[in-house]
């Protein structure tokens, strides 16, 4: 009699669990692309990357580069429910005319985002700091759709047109 008790307790503590497990997904959840815009500083040019991010249970993880080699950027931290974000970039020096002696190829280096997500864009901010070693850069985030583009050969027996689409 006490099995069945016990069984029927964990059976209904399991149902009013289980809501909650599957809403455990974050909001903002998803495959992203981040388009970041550093201006020019001093002697280092300006420049404009775009990669792949993720956020996964609201937090973000987005990489550029190989880690470890020039170029290679790494942006990571948790996003409030608002859609406001601090978040953490941390890098490697891509050129040696990167600004003064602080920034020579290879070095490292790390700054933080001020951002604000919604339900599929984002913007972005680099704190520049005192602006001595700082510089102004913008960040974009835009949501992947899981949408399939629309099918343009639907026939199997289409022909490829003679321009050969490329």
């Amino acid at each position: 009699m006490q099995i069945r008790k016990a069984f029927a307790l964990a059976a209904v503590c399991a149902l009013i669990l289980l809501p909650g497990a599957s809403a455990a997904g974050g909001k903002f959840d998803g495959n992203w692309t981040t388009h970041l815009a550093c201006e020019a500083h001093g002697q280092t040019e300006a420049y404009k990357w775009e990669f792949p991010s993720e956020i996964k249970d609201n937090n973000f993880h987005g990489v550029h580069g190989e880690p470890g080699g020039p170029g290679y950027l790494v942006i990571e931290g948790k996003i409030n429910d608002d859609g406001s974000a601090k978040l953490s970039a941390k890098g490697t020096v891509s050129h040696n005319n990167a600004h003064g002696v602080f920034a020579m190829k290879g070095n490292n280096y790390s700054y933080n985002i001020k951002a604000q997500f919604s339900d599929t864009k984002g913007t972005g901010t680099r704190d520049e700091g005192a602006g001595i070693l700082g510089r102004p850069c913008t960040f974009e985030f835009v949501k992947q759709t899981d949408a399939k583009p629309p099918d343009t050969n639907p026939s199997p027996n289409t022909s490829p047109s003679p321009s050969g689409g490329n």
